[in-house]
């Protein structure tokens, strides 16, 4: 070969070659459900260690379940204290009612308070955001800790209402067939109302620590959790039917008292007026909570997708409302 021989060209190194040296863009999107698994179970143990690492395990546990056993004894202490023995039969229902509280308070604003407190308090949501893990997925594994926070009040405020305030509890007339379903309902509709609200929390821009607190009291009046519905006007009555939530306390009370008091119907309700029956049938309430659930979660998907893509695009993710 001459010294004025033209050369060969060279093809450049492939993407992601050792040759090329660079960062291989395709490892930003994942390895699908492998990928997708991992973030969740790191974003389930992030929330457990923020939850229960501020203190030693004894306190954090009499922490979590004071409010709801408090919560529960002072409902009981009104009915006696207004009703007398003519209200003995509404203790379970009031147990029932504010142990599953538990669960949507720990769902609902613990979802919200999980971006709260990545934004506002850590000032690391922006880059969560931008991390290859679906945000969805890791906030879904960060409301993982709160839920089983609010799973074991709820235990322990049933278990106190069993053994200290005479719920008559039968584990043998437990209805299985119809708690298990509406259990895993119940959940996962909590977990599309804490998506929903967690939407709403990233666009706004003052008092936004008060919102879920608000939107879960606004709840507790409409779904029947310690009193029934037909203490209320008729048409909150209705708003309360479109509630998911209410179906689901309505479906354990059912199946866990067969005999108790309905949240739903009743004598004087808007149900009774509208059906002719005092209360709705176990495949009624399945086939309620499931439709009215359904209709939840598609609204929280693509809710919580409109919403990330708006606080992206006008720069919500790294504000501070100073509440």
């Amino acid at each position: 070969m001459t010294a004025d021989a033209p050369v060969a060209p060279t093809a450049p190194p492939a993407l992601g070659s050792p040759e090329w040296g660079g960062f291989d863009p395709a490892r930003t999107r994942g390895r699908g459900l492998r990928d997708l698994r991992r973030s969740f179970m790191t974003a389930a143990r992030l929330g457990w260690q923020t939850e229960a690492n501020w203190t030693d395990p004894i306190l954090f546990f009499i922490y979590s379940v004071a409010k709801p056993l408090s919560t529960t004894l002072i409902f009981v202490v009104m009915i006696e204290v207004i009703g007398g023995a003519s209200t003995r039969e509404f203790r379970g229902f009031v147990v029932v009612g504010t142990a599953l509280w538990a669960f949507v308070i720990a769902g609902i604003a613990g979802l919200a308070w999980a971006v709260l407190d990545d934004r506002e308090r850590y000032r690391m949501l922006k880059y969560v955001v931008v991390s290859p893990s679906d945000f969805l997925t890791v906030l879904l594994g960060r409301g993982v800790a709160r839920i089983a926070v609010g799973g074991m009040g709820a235990a322990i405020t049933l278990s106190v209402g069993v053994l200290a305030l005479g719920v008559p509890l039968d584990a043998g007339r437990i209805d299985w067939p119809l708690l298990l379903p509406v259990m895993l309902g119940g959940l996962v509709t909590i977990v599309a109302v804490g998506i929903l609200l967690a939407a709403v929390c990233i666009q706004t821009r003052q008092e936004s620590w008060s919102y879920p607190e608000a939107a879960a009291g606004a709840l507790f009046l409409v779904t029947g959790a310690v009193f029934p519905l037909s203490v209320l006007p008729a048409p909150v009555q209705v708003v309360g039917w479109l509630t998911p939530l209410t179906w689901w306390i309505e479906g354990v009370r059912l199946a866990v008292f067969p005999a108790g008091p309905s949240g739903i119907g009743g004598t004087g309700s808007a149900f009774a007026a509208f059906t002719g029956r005092v209360r709705p049938e176990p495949h009624e309430i399945v086939v309620a909570l499931l439709g009215t659930g359904v209709l939840v979660t598609l609204a929280a998907i693509v809710g919580f997708r409109v919403s990330l893509h708006r606080a992206k695009d006008r720069g919500l993710l790294d504000q501070t409302t100073g509440s």
